[in-house]
């Protein structure tokens, strides 16, 4: 029973006592004047009756009602109902407000009314004081309150004749019960009547209709975010007009928090004086009035709700976490339905009567319910999480959060996590955990009600069914007897407080007040406490929980198969089956990601404990260590999921003797796992443990199965992950019911004895405390010594756990954040947080570990209320178990140390190529998956080849990764992964975690620009420091200070040092003295005029010795045929400048230039003056420019003293040359380095302003005109003398050549008419494009409409039409940057023209590349599968878009030069984006650079002899290391393939070829593509070298040279699908589109590594069949070619070359010399090409013609060669051919196989006089062999054969040169058979040659035939 109401007061408005306009609540009169004991007056009540502020008013107000809520110190809530009505205030007091304050002050004090003197109503000046009548009571009862204090205000204004006294009194003296759903009706004396109903159950809130009107203010996703704020601790502040509305507000929200109760700051109407409470740092639900508003939007972190707005503001800075789904929406959902039950009908058709919507108070009960079943699905479950941890005297109950987070699958949930970190949680944990106690709607719900709402889930009919069911008793419950509730009490009438009041509210008697008072309480005193007794019972724990959502684990289902694998895997191990294991285990750590399969081990590894303890072999200790570490690896700190729980008893079970008495614990090998160091973790195991023995105190012995289990270990530590259930059931039954009986909870148990407690004696209550007071003391002292033993850590000198852990020293922050990016964190830096930080070297490893554990001692003794004497205790003893352990471990790691290394894979040495040595011995790593899926076993499937395990080599040349994979299934294949030490572009250092689950700190990744990437880790067993001398001699070796350190340079002398150096004959100088010579002249002609310009100087070798040359015994013939006279016009040159110039001559550069017929170096009589160019040798020395080859051609007009001049004008002084002049148009190609700023630029400004250095810049600027024109004049067609733009000479030249093929000559892909078309409007779309859109002025446009009318040549072949030779187009292009040419007037002569482009410079081509290798190579696994990825990043790096530029740039200078214009490139400084355009047109244009001679010729003369930097660009030396790799020669080798691509019949080589070319211009095995030009290669000695000491060098030197050994050997490099086409123009398509990424930069062979070390990639022979085992089951032939590991050409050779091996092995089995592959190729071609002549006998030769152009683009199989016509069908009929062509290549093919061999007599037979088999004598010491001889009576010559059908002859006797013939005598290995008469001698001039015929009459026939042609001559 209690009170209704504590006190009644009377508020009155007063003045402020500082005089400032608002006055203040003055208390004028309480009941009763003394404080009641049980609850004494609340303070500040005046400020909570008029929270705005006590203000006078100058109009009468109507009353107000509302309830204001105060909570007090103790945290009980008194109800503060405040009446508000108005009274006159006289207006002399008004004015004397001011004043007299202290008079009114002490009036007021007395308590006499201030003086009021009546004033009319009306009279403006009238104003209105407030005053209040308040009711505090504790009990909420806010009608009866509103009733009581209406009635007590009714009685003073309608003057009523009742006592106000005793009204007041009945009010405070009445008693009413406090629940139990009784009724009591009560009467104030004044007539008047009040039921009061207490609700059934006191925890249920009452809420009347405030949560419905909540909804109806807010809306349904508003109120869910103020659910969600309160729930998770934010501030929520209300803002309304109306304090009862504040009120309501906050009494719904709180109503929908039940079951958990809100204990922060609640204040529902917060007075204006008291606003500053906002700013508090803590949680509250606040309410304000809404004039207020302005202050609150100050406020950064406060959500407001506006009530009558209907808006909830969250700041930015506010994170609300929303309910977990599916629970989200389900509530959303169903709210809608209860709110707004028109909407599920809104759309029908025919939608029924409309139905009774509920009453307010009926919503409002269902909205509850709606909460009420949220919280039983988020909280079902939670008993059993709960452990109790004391039962007697009072329960200490802990909740397990990480196993109830676990089970709920809501780990990651942000809502929930801060729901059970808050303190309404811990409160609901400290009131409703408790197993005996009353029971309410909640409990029910959550025990009995969660099937029912899982399988109600998807039906919401029926969840709206049984939210109803829930609203009927949420609504019983507050209104137990709904028809008795009749109140009967008076009202003012209407308007009263309008009419003029009789009298001011008069004063109450306090005695007669009191009095009344003290007669009921006297009368209570009397009376027994009607105390209605509470009904205990157990709580029902309900179901186990079970996960909010299933979501299913993915990759790692729970799947029985997984599961019965683990199982295997255990029972092997444990059966002594290790290699089954092995298989197994792989599988096993896979499976272990799943958590089913986690606790499955762990479950198998208990039934392997006897008697706590389980004595392992080394092998299977390694084993069972290795799996746990996988399991503990992905637990959290938190270890949600209780596997580590379930292992901790393990870990201390399983051990291995390391010697007598010394037994190590898997527990030493488990340790670096974060969730040790957590405290939370040990305090859930803890609680957990002594629940179970708690528990086992208290059951009967009976129930008590198995009594050493509680001594001991118990099996499942934690009662199945905190399931509080019988100690028996370890964690995997986790959601398992108890099956048996008496299997009873420890729960169940705790109330038992909770019930039995007041029955016992007081010294049983005494004993059953102590006892399990020891409990617990005996557990934390269990508990100490497994902390000591998984935080020590087996070396505890070494403090890398410690340091590395993060958190020992955090116990009192108890963070749960304590995730490391390692497998292995743990730790803190320190454990003192006092101190701060400690040194890593002082760290004190068990000082730390002491306090970690006395932290946790303190925190579980105190709350489990162990007594301090015990507590004092253990921290005695925990320094000495901590030093007890330590010592045990010094020993277990002495004899750790003493156990034999794990067997590790052997090491596979690498195979090394000739004079290639190892550096660094193999060092042991595990190379990594790189992003390149296919290596891993990705998406296309195949074998995890890595990650591989194995050892990486560094030799002289290359770095070697050779090794096998980890994963045994994959089976023992080698991986090898290697790249040239000089391709590395990029070393850094990485930290991973290797397959092995061991963490390995020291991982390099190490990219090459041979798009090859090894990513590694350094295995335990190579120290820090082998690492770090492994990246120190890689850097030496990639970086040599000089560029003598290189492979290909060191690669000669440095093997063969014991060689003394020949003697050299002294018939001329050597080479050595060439070099010398020309140096020093070079020296000093340089040394005068590069003074006054900065330019790039080549690193000079003056102060380096110089290698001492091996051979130098062969000279060069110096041809005296040169006159002195015709090269220097000036002085004769000296022997070693002749020397010099014959050497010149050698290069390709002087081959090329006499091949195209651009100049001879003969005498001045024939060097005729018709010939436009000539050869300069004026660079011979090197003088003008350093970086241009020797011999350079010029015109023929300008003189070599004006060429030094002209050099000025050009960057690098690389002045305009010809390179290549066209066959038909004689348009010439010319190259040179940009202009400087003075220069062709200077001549074409508009005005040049007069300067102090003019005539110098002219005369060098005239020079330069001079020289253009001098190349103007020398082309053709402005030969003439009188300077008129004839075409005369340009069309001569196109008549006068061959006639050309009748086939269509435009070459592209598509069908020839279309592709005319195309070509008859791309010059102008190409030079639109070329030019970067269009922003380059009127120039543009010109240059743009005059080549518009530059239309194609005809389709035929036949001169251009008229508007071709129109005279306005320029003879000379000049195509420069266009940043260079700004401001450029054209030549008004329009002899040449200026064509300015964009392009991009060579730091572009370096970004570009670093972007491709990424695309290509990531390094890392994509983020996004399949091919996405890559092609985004190929995208981003723009390298297809560079390529498409240099090819559309060279396209233009093919159309111009193909249609008789001539262009000068003058790009940069000429020697990158020149070099590539340049080789890229005459790769197009002229197909004898298509050619593999031609293709060396091209790259020796415009890459080598023209100065492209090599050595530069790829940053071959220290000197180079900071300017990194730019890749201009791959890019212009990637342009080649992409129109190798588009043409594959034009090119003899093969795309291999261009791929090797890629590869070895970095990898620095050869010399050819070192240093920067020509000068360099002299000045080291390495231009003229190689051929004198070709001899005795087996190692090839040159690249051109070993291709031609491998050319001889295998077709690798040969296109078999070449077949050109006379003259043939090509024009590839370049847009981005018709591009294809380089397979040279995906592709990779892992089976042997890169395949362009030729000798390396051909691995060991197969086996021949024959070898097979005798009995042996035939062997299949079929093998498997995984993509990425098998070589597939190698693996699936196409069938050309397969024919070609075939041929050869037959000949070798046959017994003859096998044949060379190109010599059987040729034949074949040859017979196709007879064959087709004599088809075209039988065949219209238009037919046949008509049908190749369709087809040779799109089919790509006809080989053709030689005259038209001449066309070899691979039975691929063309379309359009007739039936008679079809017949006819089909008898030709019948036909070929006879013909094959026969045919080739009849081809040669006019030159074959006699022929026949003759056995010859070798050369001295040589065998005697047969050979076949030719006698050759045309060429008067007699020629030897290897065998008959042999087409390459291998030597011959020129008949001119013979002496006699004469019989000869057998000598030494003669042929044995044959007659003596048989043998005849030859004898010539040089020597005797010994031969053998058959039989005697052959040869005496030989012998006259041989006469016979000697006489003939």
């Amino acid at each position: 029973m209690a009170r209704l109401a504590d006190y009644f007061v009377l508020v009155a408005f007063g003045p402020h006592p500082r005089g400032s306009g608002e006055g203040q609540g003055q208390i004028l009169q309480r009941f009763p004047e003394k404080d009641w004991e049980d609850n004494p007056f609340p303070q500040g009540i005046e400020l909570f009756c008029q929270p705005s502020g006590w203000q006078l008013c100058p109009e009468r107000n109507p009353p107000t009602f509302f309830v204001a809520v105060l909570t007090d110190i103790n945290s009980e809530r008194h109800y503060c109902a405040c009446l508000t009505f108005w009274e006159p205030v006289e207006p002399t007091q008004e004015g004397l407000c001011t004043e007299d304050t202290a008079e009114r002050e002490e009036e007021a004090g007395e308590g006499g009314p201030v003086g009021l003197s009546p004033t009319a109503p009306g009279s403006p000046s009238q104003l209105f004081a407030p005053k209040t009548l308040v009711l505090v009571s504790r009990l909420d009862h806010v009608e009866v309150f509103r009733n009581s204090l209406g009635l007590i205000y009714t009685i003073h204004v309608e003057g009523l004749n009742v006592g106000l006294e005793n009204v007041v009194g009945n009010l405070l003296t009445c008693i009413i019960p406090l629940a139990g759903g009784s009724q009591r009706t009560i009467s104030l004396g004044a007539g008047d009547r009040q039921v009061i109903q207490t609700p059934l159950t006191d925890s249920l809130p009452i809420s009347r209709c405030s949560v419905a009107l909540l909804f109806r203010q807010l809306g349904i996703t508003n109120v869910l975010s103020l659910f969600c704020a309160a729930l998770t601790e934010h501030k929520v502040l209300f803002l309304s007009r109306s304090y009862q509305r504040l009120s309501d507000a906050c009494r719904g929200l709180l109503a929908l928090l039940f079951p958990l109760r809100y204990s922060f700051t609640y204040v529902p109407i917060l007075p204006a004086q008291l606003l500053e409470v906002l700013s508090t740092p803590t949680p509250f639900i606040i309410g304000v009035n809404a004039a207020f508003q302005a202050e609150a939007q100050e406020l950064l972190d406060v959500i407001v709700a506006d009530l009558d707005g209907g808006t909830v503001t969250v700041p930015e800075c506010v994170h609300i976490p929303p309910l977990p789904e599916p629970l989200q929406s389900q509530t959303h959902s169903i709210l809608s339905m209860v709110l707004d039950p028109e909407l599920e009908l809104a759309d029908l058709a025919f939608p029924p009567p409309t139905t009774s919507t509920s009453s307010l108070k009926m919503q409002d009960k269902e909205l509850r319910a709606v909460f009420l079943r949220l919280f039983a699905q988020l909280l079902q479950g939670y008993r059993w999480c709960l452990h109790m941890v004391r039962i007697h005297p009072e329960p200490v109950i802990r909740f397990h959060k990480a196993a109830f987070l676990g089970q709920r699958g809501l780990v990651e949930d942000d809502f929930l996590m801060k729901v059970l970190e808050g303190m309404a949680f811990a409160g609901f944990v400290s009131e409703r955990g408790v197993p005996y106690r009353p029971t309410d709607l909640f409990d029910e719900l959550v025990a009995h009600e969660v099937a029912r709402m899982r399988a109600d889930d998807s039906h919401p009919q029926r969840v709206l069914r049984h939210v109803k069911e829930l609203a009927e008793q949420l609504y019983k419950n507050e209104n137990p007897y709904p028809a008795v509730a009749m109140h009967k009490v008076q009202r003012p009438g209407e308007a009263s407080h309008l009419r003029r009041a009789p009298r001011p509210f008069p004063r109450l008697d306090e005695g007669m007040v009191q009095w009344i008072v003290d007669q009921a309480t006297a009368k209570m005193q009397g009376a027994p406490p009607a105390v209605k007794a509470e009904k205990r019972t157990t709580v029902p724990s309900g179901p186990p929980m079970t996960a909010i959502l299933e979501r299913s684990s993915g990759l790692h289902g729970n799947s029985a198969r997984r599961l019965e694998v683990v199982r295997n895997c255990i029972s092997y191990v444990f059966e002594g089956k290790m290699l089954e294991a092995k298989k197994l285990l792989p599988a096993v750590l896979r499976a272990l990601k799943g958590r089913a399969a986690r606790r499955c081990l762990a479950q198998e590894l208990h039934l392997h404990v006897q008697q706590n303890r389980a004595v392992l072999d080394h092998q299977q200790f390694d084993f069972v260590v290795r799996m746990m570490n996988c399991c503990l690896q992905d637990c959290t700190s938190l270890d949600e999921h209780g596997i580590a729980a379930a292992l901790l008893p393990l870990v201390t079970a399983f051990c291995r003797k390391l010697s007598p008495g010394v037994t190590q614990f898997a527990y030493s090998c488990v340790q670096e796992h974060v969730v040790w160091s957590t405290p939370q973790f040990w305090e859930a195991m803890f609680y957990g443990d002594v629940q179970t023995h708690i528990r086992a105190l208290y059951l009967e012995p009976a129930e008590d199965r198995d009594p050493s289990q509680v001594r001991g270990d118990p099996l499942g530590p934690w009662d199945g992950a905190g399931l509080a259930l019988a100690h028996t059931r370890p964690l995997w039954q986790a959601g398992e019911a108890p099956t048996q009986e008496d299997e009873r909870s420890a729960l169940d148990v705790a109330s038992e004895q909770r019930r039995l407690w007041p029955t016992l004696s007081r010294e049983k209550q005494q004993e059953l405390v102590q006892k399990e007071e020891s409990t617990v003391f005996s557990q934390a002292i269990h508990y100490a010594n497994r902390m000591s033993y998984l935080l020590l850590p087996l070396d505890s000198s070494k403090s890398r756990l410690l340091r590395e852990r993060a958190g020992l020293g955090d116990l009192e922050s108890a963070s749960n954040s304590l995730v490391t990016n390692s497998m292995a964190g743990s730790v803190a830096e320190s454990y003192d947080t006092e101190s701060g930080f400690e040194d890593a070297e002082t760290c004190d490893v068990p000082g730390a570990v002491v306090r970690f554990i006395n932290r946790f001692v303190d925190k579980v003794c105190t709350e489990s209320g162990v007594t301090s004497d015990h507590l004092k205790g253990l921290h005695v003893m925990v320094p000495d178990i901590v030093q007890m352990h330590i010592e045990t471990l010094e020993a277990v790691q002495r004899e750790s140390k003493r156990l034999p290394p794990i067997q590790k894979p052997k090491l596979l040495r690498p195979r090394l190529l000739p004079g290639e040595e190892c550096v660094l011995d193999g060092l042991r790593v595990y190379l990594l998956p790189d992003g390149r899926e296919e290596g891993a076993g990705g998406s296309r499937g195949g074998p995890a080849l890595l990650p591989a395990e194995g050892a990486v080599f560094l030799t002289t040349y290359r770095v070697i990764f050779t090794g096998m994979p980890t994963d045994p299934l994959v089976g023992e294949q080698v991986v090898v992964r290697s790249f040239p030490v000089a391709a590395l572009t990029k070393e850094e250092r990485i930290n991973i975690q290797t397959p092995s689950d061991q963490y390995l700190p020291d991982g390099l990744q190490l990219r090459s620009c041979t798009f090859q990437l090894l990513k590694m880790v350094f295995d335990e067993e190579v120290g820090s420091d082998s690492a770090e001398l492994f990246r120190k001699q890689l850097h030496k070796l990639r970086y040599p200070p000089d560029i003598r350190g290189t492979f290909a340079l060191t690669l000669g002398s440095a093997h063969t040092p014991g060689r003394p150096p020949r003697a050299t004959k002294d018939k001329g100088p050597s080479f050595r003295t060439l070099s010398r010579n020309l140096m020093k002249n070079a020296k000093r002609t340089i040394g005068r005029q590069y003074v006054t310009r900065k330019k790039y100087n080549p690193p000079s070798w003056e102060h380096r010795g110089r290698p001492t040359p091996e051979d130098q015994e062969d000279e060069i013939s110096v041809s005296e045929e040169l006159e002195p006279s015709t090269l220097t016009p000036s002085l004769a040159l000296k022997p070693s400048d002749r020397m010099t110039m014959s050497s010149l001559v050698e290069r390709a550069c002087c081959r090329d230039y006499q091949r195209l017929g651009l100049g001879t170096l003969s005498s001045s009589l024939s060097r005729a003056k018709s010939e436009p160019f000539r050869i300069s040798p004026v660079n011979r020395m090197y003088a003008i420019c350093r970086s241009y080859p020797g011999l350079l051609i010029v015109p023929q007009s300008v003189q070599d003293n004006a060429l030094q001049r002209v050099s000025r004008c050009y960057r690098q002084n690389r002045f305009p040359v010809v390179c290549w002049r066209s066959g038909r148009s004689k348009a010439v190609l010319l190259r040179s380095g940009g202009l400087h700023g003075k220069g062709v630029v200077g001549l074409f400004k508009a005005q040049n302003a007069p300067s102090p250095g003019q005539s110098q810049a002219d005369s060098s600027s005239l020079e330069q005109e001079k020289y253009l024109q001098a190349v103007v004049s020398s082309m053709p067609r402005y030969a003439d003398a009188s300077g008129r733009n004839t075409l005369s000479g340009f069309s001569s030249a196109h008549m006068g050549s061959h006639v050309p093929s009748p086939r269509a000559r435009v070459t592209t892909l598509s069908n020839p008419m279309a592709a005319l078309a195309s070509r008859r409007t791309a010059p102008r779309g190409k030079w639109g494009s070329v030019r970067a859109g269009g922003r380059s002025g009127g120039l543009s446009t010109d240059v743009g409409t005059r080549l518009a009318g530059m239309g194609p040549p005809q389709a035929n072949g036949a001169p251009p039409d008229p508007g071709f030779l129109r005279p306005q187009r320029a003879a000379l292009y000049i195509i420069g940057d266009k940043a260079q040419l700004k401001g450029v007037r054209p030549d008004p002569l329009q002899q040449w023209e200026l064509v300015p482009i964009e392009v991009f410079e060579t730091r572009q081509v370096k970004g570009s590349f670093k972007k491709l290798l990424k695309a290509c190579v990531p390094g890392y696994p994509a983020t996004e599968p399949g091919s996405a990825s890559f092609l985004c990043s190929l995208e981003d790096s723009e390298w297809l878009i560079q390529i498409h530029k240099l090819l559309q740039v060279s396209v233009l200078v093919v159309e111009l030069l193909d249609s008789g214009s001539s262009v000068l490139v003058s790009l940069e400084d000429g020697w990158d984006i020149t070099t590539q355009v340049v080789s890229l047109v005459q790769l197009l244009s002229d197909p004898f650079y298509r050619t593999l001679e031609g293709f060396r010729l091209l790259v020796e003369k415009e890459w080598l002899s023209f100065g492209h930097r090599f050595s530069h660009r790829g940053a071959h030396t220290l000197a180079g290391q900071s300017s990194g790799f730019t890749p201009v020669f791959l890019q212009f080798l990637d342009c080649v393939h992409q129109v190798h691509l588009q043409f594959p019949m034009e090119f003899e080589f093969s795309p291999f070829y261009l791929k090797f070319l890629g590869y070895h211009h970095a990898s620095h095995r050869f010399r050819t593509f070192l240093l920067d030009s020509d000068y360099e290669r002299i000045e080291l000695g390495l231009l003229y070298e190689e051929k004198g000491e070709r001899r005795g060098q087996p190692a090839c030197r040159s690249v051109w040279e070993y291709v031609e050994r491998l050319s001889k050997r295998t077709p690798v490099f040969y296109n078999y699908l070449y077949a050109p086409e006379d003259a043939e123009v090509l024009r590839p398509y370049s847009n981005v589109s018709n591009l294809k990424v380089w397979d040279f930069y995906t592709e990779e062979t892992l089976a042997e590594g890169p395949p362009y070390d030729w000798e390396l990639a051909q691995g060991p022979p197969e086996p021949p069949e024959e070898e097979r085992p005798e009995g042996g089951a035939p062997q299949s032939r079929r093998r498997v070619v995984w993509p990425c590991y098998d070589s597939c050409p190698r693996a699936q050779p196409d069938a050309i070359s397969q024919l070609l091996e075939e041929l050869q092995r037959l000949e070798t089995e046959l017994g003859r010399p096998p044949e060379r592959w190109k010599d059987a190729w040729d034949r074949v071609k040859a017979a196709q090409r007879l064959e087709g002549r004599q088809d075209e006998r039988g065949t219209p030769s238009s037919l046949l013609v008509s049908s190749v152009p369709h087809h040779r683009r799109s089919l790509g199989v006809y080989l053709q060669e030689g005259p038209v016509g001449s066309t070899l069908s691979l039975s691929l009929d063309s379309d359009q051919s007739s039936g008679s062509t079809a017949s006819g290549s089909r008898q030709a093919a019948r036909r070929s196989t006879s013909t094959l061999y026969s045919q080739f007599q009849t081809a040669e037979s006019e030159n074959r006089s006699y022929e026949g088999t003759l056995y010859k004598k070798g050369a001295f010491m040589k065998p005697w062999k047969a050979r076949w001889f030719v006698l050759d009576k045309t060429k008067h010559q007699l020629r030897y054969y290897d065998h008959r059908v042999d087409t390459e002859c291998k030597g011959f006797i020129d008949l001119a040169e013979v002496e006699a013939v004469a019989p000869g005598t057998p000598t030494l290995g003669a042929p044995k058979t044959v007659d003596e008469k048989a043998f005849f001698d030859v004898k010539t001039t040089r020597r005797v040659y010994n031969f053998c015929a058959q039989d005697v009459p052959s040869a005496q026939q030989w012998v006259d035939q041989i006469q016979s042609c000697l006489s003939d001559a």
